[in-house]
C-alpha cells in the first residue's frame, strides 16, 4: 500500500539511501578487517557483529554513542583523524558519513510524496563524502602514519576496494541530487574546492 503514495523519485530515493547504506556496511566490514585494532577498541566481538549492531540498530541507539561522544555528521568524521584521540576511529568515521546522508534526506530512509529533499544537501553531501574518502586514504599521525589503513598497492597486491565503493555512493547521490534539481526546477550551486584543502559543506 505504501507504493501507492511514492512518486517514482520517492523509490529512488528509498533505493539511493539503501544502497549508500550498504556501501557503508561493506566498507565498515572492509576497514574493521583492515585494522582489527579499531575494533578491539570497541568490542571483543567479530567485525560482522559489530557492523550489523551499528548498521542495523538505529532504532535502539539512533546513531547516538557515548564512546564518540555522540557525535554525528561531520564532527564525527573529524574525530576519527584527530591526533589525540585514543578510541576506535572506524566508528565514528562510518557514523558520521550515515548521519550527514540521512540529514540531508530530511531524517529519514523512507519516502513519500509529501517530502521534501533539497538538491544542494544532496550535492553538498556527496562532495563530503568525497573529502572524507580523501582524508581516510591520506591522514596520518605525527609520525606519518595512516590513521586508518584502506587500499593496497604494491609488487604483489592491488586492492582499490575502498575507492570503488566510495565512487558508487558519490556517483549515486550526485545522480539523484541532479535528478531531483531537474525535478523541482531548483538550481544547484556547484562548489569547485581543492580536495587536499577543502572544508566540509553544510548540508
Amino acid at each position: 500500500m505504501g507504493q501507492l503514495v511514492k512518486t517514482d523519485f520517492d523509490r529512488l530515493a528509498d533505493v539511493e539511501i539503501r544502497e549508500n547504506t550498504e556501501s557503508l556496511r561493506a566498507l565498515m566490514l572492509k576497514l574493521y578487517k583492515r585494522n582489527p585494532r579499531e575494533l578491539q577498541k570497541s568490542t571483543p566481538d567479530s567485525p560482522e557483529k559489530m557492523v550489523a549492531w551499528v548498521i542495523d540498530g538505529e532504532s535502539q541507539h539512533h546513531y547516538k554513542f557515548s564512546e564518540i561522544n555522540n557525535l554525528q555528521g561531520t564532527e564525527a568524521i573529524f574525530l576519527a583523524f584527530k591526533s589525540d584521540y585514543k578510541g576506535d576511529r572506524v566508528l565514528p568515521f562510518i557514523v558520521g558519513i550515515q548521519t550527514m546522508l540521512i540529514k540531508a534526506h530530511g531524517g529519514k530512509s523512507d519516502f513519500y510524496f509529501t517530502d521534501n529533499i533539497d538538491p544542494q544537501s544532496m550535492y553538498n553531501v556527496a562532495r563530503n563524502i568525497e573529502i572524507a574518502a580523501w582524508k581516510l586514504s591520506n591522514a596520518r599521525d605525527e609520525l606519518g602514519v595512516l590513521y586508518l589503513l584502506t587500499n593496497e598497492s604494491n609488487d604483489k597486491d592491488k586492492n582499490l576496494s575502498f575507492e570503488r565503493e566510495f565512487g558508487k555512493m558519490i556517483g549515486r547521490t550526485d545522480l539523484y541530487a541532479i535528478g531531483l534539481a531537474e525535478k523541482s526546477q531548483r538550481f544547484i550551486s556547484r562548489v569547485m574546492q581543492n580536495i587536499t584543502t577543502a572544508l566540509f559543506l553544510p548540508f
